[in-house]
């Protein structure tokens, strides 16, 4: 009836309009329903009528279907993005919608789904009501509600019976810790409206959170609201009538409407009018339709509306692109006690905050998780502390939990026989963690496989995406495939593909000695020692008589004395860094110095890869590792129903008819025994927590090469479930106490087979180790031959300067072979008697021009004395 009675309402709300629109009509404002809008707004669309609405906020009224529909409110797609986001920001995934079941509730709630699919949450649950609900239909939506796992709830209704909603909640017990309500503004219009409210309905309301459209004060409001309170307080017993945010937008949408005709009448409009033929076909009755006419300006004055830019109640007032009001803002409110408290806003433009919005509007937008805050809030239930966001139902429903039956390796997972238990390391860990958990979890453990082989995990799996399990425990591998169809907890143990081959232990041997260092790197350590002798030589030939004499004699000085015996020292005793103390040059000190390093470190590497190799065990295998099996044609073994089969052919592209599937550890024994030649494997691959335990008790057997993959197990949940999160915390919380170890100890403790530390191979030291060295090495030696010779040439050019000159006639004959012997001579000679011959030639020089002074001045004396005499000769025939 209820039903009807809405419909009866509407059918007679329409006839209203259309009999009003017979009369000239330029705009409307109204309807406060949006049910309604959506039914005038076709009447505003035919008759070019702009409709300007201060209530109707159903965000499908913004499309292009309705041109004429002027929405001067907050459209709820802003509505359901701050909801959104405060889901996000109290991390949870998953809500509730309890919402009206007309365009109004269903395109409310569509909004909220596509805002919280931006933040990769979503809508769990949608629980429609009755535009106009009984007790009865709110109990059974209620009920329905209080049986999903969930506890964040939106509740998107209208005024008149969302308090009903409430109070239905409080006395089936749904208001208490643990829950999350979440009203859209139609709760903090309530509050406004008819505050105060009777401490009874108020009661029912405790810890909820709810938004109201964000007004900022201005002196403008305020003397609105002191108005206000003078011409209502005389209207109500109480006091005065409340006044809510559609209030202050509807005197807006009143100046708006003004200021938008007045525009009109400015540019040129008229209020002129149009008959439509088609509308006078269709008169019958009382309704006059060939009565209505097209306003011919309506075009003109929804421009004008469009276009307003003024202040009024809710501050600035402008329009966007997309015909909604700039800057739209909420507050989100708590209710608390007797009232409500204000934990922060949101707004389009920075997201949540603790600030009013228009402080943010000054500074560039930042939607970073971390600028967004809230103030602290008050739960259902007086609870401080966030919920979590959902609980296990209370309809007693079990978690269906797939466990794999195994036939090999029973201590990780196995099933006792003649019960519906299972036991193992896996499980262990399972009961561990669940214990951690702040609730109870209801659980069966159903088993998966035949018991004649092992399962395959990945089937599993995919099990729980089809509904069959909720869960899966057990030896479960994460790997990629396997991530996208279920959500896996933390690893509780490493693990990865290993390849696993018959052993021998090595014997030493005559050439042990040589085992230490590879090939190459003995070739470039003998040739280093050759060629530190030979830079000595060419540093010390000049200034020391060591390094002069015989040719045999310098080549034996050369390979022996500062080649070997240079270095030998070091290595019987190291602290004798200048056993060469006769090197008397700058440069071979510091050649011979950087040498004696690089033997340090070389001879320190081969004392402990030598020691190594002479004490500790070490294995052979004709399986290196995972290149040379893949190289190879023989037969690779791998465990039944594990993902190491794909992994060999996708991925290594192996092909599949050399793969040999493998049960127990005993067929992993017999197989690797008996090798390729009598129907046996090469070797097996599996994951390293398998092989480990199967090494423990078979000490013919190791592991070749390095681990190729890097998995670990965990347990499988549905997608997205919460219950995968908490498990996850839990097992952290067993690694930090030390109690998974004590788990693993107790079902994988390894024999000591396992460790007694023998080793694959000989590890031989390579040259790429020592590069640095060597490098280091030579550009010394480089950098010293360089100076060297700079010094030598510099030298020849000043001792030779002069004799070059004396012998420029010979030399111009053939002045290269004659210039590079005399350098090599010189270079040859000892740089001693070259300076003691410079200095000869240098006396020489200063004795001829001393010489030459004397007899210039003898003669000069001589030439005194014979003038003298002439003029004495002169002065007597003239006095004659």
């Amino acid at each position: 009836m209820a039903g009807f009675a809405s419909k009866i309402f509407l059918f007679s709300l329409l006839m209203t309009v259309l009999q009003f629109m017979e009369t000239d009509t330029m705009a409307i404002i109204g309807p406060q329903s949006s049910v309604t809008a959506h039914v005038i707004s076709h009447i505003a669309n035919e008759l070019q009528v702009p409709l300007l609405s201060f209530a109707a906020t159903d965000p499908t009224l913004s499309s292009l279907q309705y041109p004429f529909f002027v929405r001067t409110t907050q459209d709820d797609l802003f509505q359901m993005a701050a909801i959104a986001e405060i889901v996000e920001y109290y991390e949870w995934s998953k809500v509730i919608a309890i919402y009206t079941d007309d365009d109004y509730g269903r395109n409310g709630i569509a909004a909220l789904a596509d805002q919280l699919a931006t933040k990769r949450c979503e809508i769990s649950y949608k629980a429609p009501l009755n535009p106009e609900p009984s007790q009865s239909d709110i109990t059974d939506v209620l009920i329905k509600v209080d049986l999903s796992e969930f506890r964040i709830i939106i509740l998107h209704t209208y005024t008149d019976w969302g308090l009903d909603v409430l109070a239905m909640a409080q006395y089936l017990g749904m208001m208490g810790s643990g829950y999350v309500w979440i009203a859209t503004n139609w709760l903090s219009t309530v509050l406004d409206t008819n505050s105060p409210l009777p401490s009874g309905t108020l009661e029912n309301a405790q810890g909820l959170i709810t938004l109201r459209m964000y007004t900022p004060d201005s002196e403008l409001k305020s003397n609105f609201v002191s108005r206000w309170k003078n011409l209502t307080s005389n209207q109500k017993a109480n006091g005065f009538v409340g006044l809510n945010t559609y209030g202050f937008y509807a005197y807006d949408t009143v100046w708006m409407i003004a200021h938008a005709i007045n525009a009109f009448f400015d540019q040129g409009g008229n209020f002129s009018f149009s008959n439509d033929s088609r509308l006078s076909k269709l008169n019958t009755g009382d309704l006059h339709l060939d009565a209505m006419s097209i306003f011919d300006g309506g075009k003109l004055l929804l421009n004008s509306i469009l276009q307003l830019n003024l202040t009024g109640l809710t501050g600035p007032i402008s329009f966007t692109s997309d015909k909604s009001l700039i800057h739209p803002a909420y507050e989100v409110i708590n209710v608390v006690g007797t009232g409500v408290r204000r934990v922060g806003y949101w707004s389009n433009y920075s997201g949540l905050s603790v600030v009013p919005p228009e402080t943010l509007y000054r500074k560039p937008p930042n939607r970073s998780s971390s600028n967004q805050q809230l103030h602290d809030v008050i739960w259902p239930g007086q609870m401080a502390e966030k919920p979590r966001g959902w609980v296990f139902p209370s309809n007693g429903k079990q978690l269906r939990i797939g466990v794999p039956k195994r036939v090999s390796y029973r201590e990780f997972v196995t099933e006792v026989q003649g019960t519906d238990m299972f036991k193992g390391y896996c499980i262990d860990v399972f009961t561990a963690a669940l214990n951690l958990l702040p609730y109870a979890v209801p659980y069966k453990l159903i088993p998966f496989g035949d018991g004649l082989t092992n399962p395959s995990c990945t089937e599993l799996v995919r099990l729980i995406t089809m509904g069959v399990y909720d869960a899966a425990i057990g030896d479960i591998a994460i790997i990629t495939n396997r991530t996208r169809m279920a959500a896996f907890t933390q690893p509780f143990i490493e693990s990865g593909l290993v390849v696993v081959a018959p052993v021998r232990k090595l014997k030493s041997h005559a050439s042990a000695f040589l085992q230490p260092f590879s090939l190459r790197l003995w070739c470039v350590t003998g040739i280093s020692f050759l060629l530190v002798g030979a830079v000595v030589w060419v540093l010390e030939h000049r200034i020391n008589d060591e390094f002069r004499g015989t040719p045999r004699k310098q080549i034996v000085t050369v390979l022996c004395k500062h080649g070997l015996e240079g270095t030998l020292p070091i290595l019987i005793h190291p602290p004798s860094l200048y056993a060469g103390e006769n090197v008397v040059g700058s440069l071979g000190r510091l050649v011979l110095l950087i040498w004696l390093f690089v033997v340090l470190i070389i001879n320190s590497n081969y004392t402990a890869s030598l020691t190594s190799i002479l004490t500790v065990q070490h294995l052979s295998s004709p399986i290196k590792g995972l290149e040379s099996l893949i190289t190879s044609s023989d037969p690779i073994g791998y465990q039944h129903g594990s993902f190491s089969q794909n992994y060999l052919t996708d991925v290594l592209g192996i092909d599949e008819s050399r793969l040999i599937p493998l049960n127990s550890p005993e067929d992993y024994a017999k197989a690797l025994q008996d090798g390729p030649k009598r129907g046996g494997v090469a070797a097996v691959v599996d994951e390293r927590a398998y092989i480990e335990l199967f090494l423990s008790s078979r000490c013919q057997f190791s592991i070749v090469g390095p681990q190729f993959t890097r998995t670990g197990w965990g347990f499988a949940f549905q997608r997205d479930s919460p219950l995968a999160v908490d498990m996850s915390t839990a097992i952290l919380k067993l690694s930090e106490t030390g109690e998974l170890q004590q788990i693993h100890d107790k079902w994988l403790m390894r024999s000591a087979c396992s460790l007694q530390g023998a080793k694959l191979e000989v590890d031989r030291l390579p040259l790429e180790s020592f590069s640095g060295l060597f490098l280091v090495f030579g550009l010394a030696c480089s950098l010293a031959l360089l100076v060297y010779f700079v010094l030598t040439i510099y030298q020849y050019c000043r001792h030779y300067a002069e004799e070059s000159e004396s012998n420029s006639e010979s030399l111009g004959r053939s002045s290269r072979s004659a210039h590079l012997q005399a350098f090599l001579s010189f270079a040859n000679e000892k740089e001693e008697r070259v300076k003691i011959r410079s200095k000869r030639r240098q006396f020489e020089r200063a004795s001829n021009r001393n010489n030459g002074n004397d007899e210039s001045a003898h003669a000069s004396k001589k030439v005194r004395t014979e003038m003298s005499s002439n003029r004495s000769v002169s002065f007597a025939v003239g006095t004659n």
